[in-house]
């Protein structure tokens, strides 16, 4: 077959095969434009997802009727006045967007610059259809509708309106937060679905599009290195979420998606949070223009660096000082959730000292050591006469069990309101209580589910829980679901969702939090997959939210209780994470530990 040149149609959708993938993809590619022409307010409608209907409406600089048909040809383009495309400032750069898009869509463009009459053209999947004068306000109106109708093979693979709008408003967010002095707003089949003033701060521009407690549990980062300078806002270790979708990345004013970047900030929070959680964070990088690419990727998602490994240690370093800085911090909890907690009553009496102990009936303490009256005499050495520690006491109502009956023996007492220390008959047991209560937790939820269903418990006030839309979407398709699981839920509005009922065997556990994070791993999961075929994800994630956790008191009972269970449950040694629940040390190797041996 011999070479022959493409048609300029054929040539066109091809082109749009790269930078038009789905919807989102044409709103991104609009959106930047607005912002590079100059715009303070943008505003956005879209219809069924962004398939039916993508509108950009700006007040920037607008274009005359000549820029506007070289605005639709291929390769034409304002923002680079010289060759020198590494120099490149602007979002867009490639003259690319418009005429793709509209060789898979039916476009309508207006623009009117101040000061000038407005025009407007219409063009049809790449052939003109009309043009003319518009009454329209200074800026430009781009209005992309039935995206890939006469693209079938194409049209065939987008996904539900709500997925598709769901990466619609996830673009909006990246864009917004990287220009907080622009106003943006966003409105989906008639209904405001996100709106930001523009002229606010860059913290509460990020805390208004990810987690408003993200104010109150993050650190502003500010470092430079050789030229480059990290800024932006990192979340403490403990505000983490299910999944990386939290994680907001700009290069020089560029919303960006880089495996180099995303791998850093994994390496700064390393040693600091579990493996199965991801930092929220909004970290923004600015580059010498000739030390970075952004010419990688048709859609400009990705870059290249010059040097990746100065990048990657001014990261890992930029968010470890400013970790560092926030010393003990934790995520704050608030009061509400506080009072949820009650500490378990404490009976046990003071012993009573003796009267030879304690020197009564003398005229003065003789053997009393004078005790310091340096406030900050940690190290202060105790005499007879100090009182002994006010250890907990539990009445022996009957006899402890004989550990030679138990494989994982018996309690004895618990450390750091975290570990059970155990003795059986061959050596000593330590047992991490919220891991293997985790464990058997969601080896019930499996049990359970093979047998029909988990049991639900009806809250006595149903709890509101607000998240983004996108997020109450994916809950409410898998309602019916999540009540097999347990957890009846409805929906409460377009940016709320109300709990009624919680699995019976998690107890009073975090709702919230629960909820939160099930709504993070659903927009990993395959549509075509029923929740059933993830079993393991989703138990595992309701059993880490209804478990002990650590810090909680547990009496004898509790933990004994707790042993015996673990005893008779399959793969009880390792949590849900693949961390092991408990270890052992034999009575020989106590022996070495004190040279007995």
């Amino acid at each position: 077959m011999s070479i022959r040149r493409l048609p300029e149609h054929l040539v066109n959708r091809i082109a749009a095969g790269e930078v038009v993938e789905r919807p989102a993809s044409a709103l991104k590619e609009l959106v930047e434009n607005a912002i590079d022409a100059g715009a303070t307010r943008i505003a956005i409608r879209l219809g069924g997802g962004g398939t039916d209907l993508v509108e950009v409406t700006d007040d920037g600089s607008g274009m005359t009727p000549s820029d506007m048909a070289l605005a639709l040809e291929r390769h034409a383009t304002s923002k680079l006045p010289d060759e020198f495309i590494e120099n490149v400032a602007t979002l867009g750069f490639r003259g690319e967007a418009l005429p793709s898009i509209a060789s898979v869509a039916r476009m309508t463009l207006e623009s009117r610059p101040r000061g000038s009459e407005g025009w407007t053209r219409v063009v049809d999947n790449g052939v003109l259809v009309s043009e003319g004068p518009a009454a329209i306000p200074p800026g430009t109106r781009v209005r992309v509708e039935a995206l890939f109708e006469r693209v079938p093979a194409r049209r065939k693979f987008l996904r539900s309106p709500r997925s598709e709008f769901a990466a619609c408003i996830d673009v909006v967010k990246r864009l917004a937060m990287a220009r907080p002095d622009i106003g943006f707003s966003v409105e989906h089949d008639g209904r405001r679905s996100l709106g930001v003033t523009g002229g606010e701060s860059l913290p509460d521009r990020v805390a208004a599009l990810t987690d408003r407690g993200l104010v109150d549990n993050g650190v502003g980062v500010d470092f430079v290195r050789e030229g480059i300078g990290l800024g932006g806002i990192a979340g403490l270790p403990t505000f983490n979420r299910g999944v990386a979708d939290h994680q907001y990345l700009f290069v020089n004013g560029r919303p960006v998606k880089d495996r180099l970047l995303i791998g850093a900030i994994r390496g700064a929070y390393a040693e600091m949070m579990p493996r199965d959680r991801h930092a929220v964070v909004a970290l923004f990088l600015d580059v010498p223009p000739d030390a970075v690419d952004v010419n990688v990727h048709p859609a400009k998602t990705e870059v290249r660096f010059r040097d990746p490994a100065l990048v990657r240690g001014l990261i890992v370093s930029g968010l470890r000082r400013a970790l560092d800085e926030a010393g003990h911090r934790s995520q704050h909890a608030p009061k509400e959730a506080m009072a949820a907690w009650s500490s378990e009553p404490l009976e046990a009496a003071t012993p009573s000292p003796s009267p030879a102990l304690w020197g009564e009936g003398r005229g003065e303490r003789e053997w009393e050591t004078p005790r310091s009256t340096n406030p900050y005499a940690l190290n202060e050495r105790r005499t007879f006469f100090t009182p002994p520690p006010q250890a907990r006491a539990e009445p022996a109502y009957a006899p402890p069990p004989e550990t030679t009956d138990y494989p994982l023996g018996v309690a004895r007492g618990q450390v750091a309101k975290t570990y059970i220390v155990a003795e059986s008959p061959d050596g000593l047991i330590l047992v991490d209580q919220h891991a293997a209560h985790e464990r058997l937790v969601l080896e019930r939820m499996r049990k359970a589910m093979a047998n029909g269903g988990v049991a639900s418990q009806a809250l006595l006030l149903p709890e509101v829980i607000e998240l983004d839309e996108p997020a109450c979407d994916r809950l409410e398709a898998r309602a019916a679901e999540l009540s097999e699981f347990g957890l009846d839920l409805d929906r409460f509005g377009p940016r709320a969702m109300l709990v009624r009922g919680v699995p019976a065997m998690l107890g009073q556990g975090d709702v919230i939090g629960l909820v939160t994070d099930l709504a993070d791993e659903l927009a990993a999961f395959d549509e075509a997959l029923s929740l059933k075929e993830r079993l393991d994800h989703v138990a595992a994630t309701m059993a880490c939210h209804g478990s002990v956790r650590a810090g909680r008191v547990l009496s004898v009972a509790e933990m004994n209780a707790l042993l015996r269970e673990m005893e008779v449950t399959p793969h009880s040694g390792q949590c849900n994470h693949g961390r092991p629940t408990w270890v052992k040390l034999a009575h020989g190797d106590i022996e070495k530990l004190f040279g007995r041996r």
